[in-house]
């Protein structure tokens, strides 16, 4: 796919892995990668392990990116924001093997995806987005709004707090944890079994559990994304 995104097919299951031996940040080509994964997973029918390096999914957004200017910085957000949607409407199960870090977006796609199992560690999860000044975009509320305890949401998206693994599986950014030498062997076997459930069933239920909320996101990313960058 890329030097920084590559796909690993095991049976039933496409291992995405992100690796750009730094923050693994989401520039547009990383998205692009990622999307293309995507496209050719649903294309043949599999189920998707998103996973990073060792110690980090992601640390968000290319700040490079979001500093060159408000065109720039939208066209980025509003990417991100699509791949979130794309990662909940795949047409097959989608597990997250958290490897290390995720912040920001990289939180972001925790939410995305079905089944989240993180690496325990001394890692840090959560959206500092508010800690650096920058306002939460929709997609990212409406994801945690839906997918985090109500009594975290608040500490989690207004209030910038950052988890442990441990505390993150508490606040509903993680579903599990597991050694983070077994992380992605073990996000396989999850999405392994998910991919023995009834397809259209899994399919039709998760879009009627989770389809009014994505459908929202969609409606006003562009919308809120330029209102957000002052496009």
């Amino acid at each position: 796919m890329s030097e920084v995104v590559a796909v690993e097919i095991q049976e039933h299951v496409a291992v995405v892995r992100i690796d750009d031996a730094k923050a693994n940040v989401m520039s547009p080509a990383v998205i692009a990668a990622i999307d293309a994964a995507l496209e050719r997973a649903a294309a043949d029918g599999l189920a998707v392990v998103l996973a990073g390096r060792a110690g980090r999914l992601s640390a968000g957004f290319d700040l490079d990116v979001m500093r060159a200017g408000p065109a720039a910085a939208a066209a980025l957000v509003a990417a991100g924001g699509r791949l979130s949607l794309r990662l909940g409407r795949h047409p097959a199960p989608v597990v997250a093997a958290c490897t290390g870090h995720a912040l920001a977006m990289g939180a972001v796609l925790l939410l995305s995806c079905d089944l989240r199992i993180g690496a325990r560690g001394a890692f840090k999860l959560g959206f500092n987005e508010v800690a650096i000044g920058l306002t939460t975009p929709l997609f990212l509320l409406e994801q945690a709004r839906e997918r985090m305890p109500k009594r975290h949401f608040q500490r989690a998206v207004v209030q910038a707090e950052i988890y442990g693994p441990e505390a993150a599986v508490e606040a509903g950014l993680l579903d599990c944890l597991g050694e983070p030498s077994d992380v992605i062997d073990a996000a396989v076997a999850e999405a392994t079994r998910l991919a023995a459930l009834p397809r259209a069933a899994f399919v039709a239920t998760r879009a009627r559990a989770r389809g009014a909320v994505l459908d929202a996101i969609e409606a006003g990313i562009d919308a809120d994304v330029a209102g957000l960058v002052g496009t």
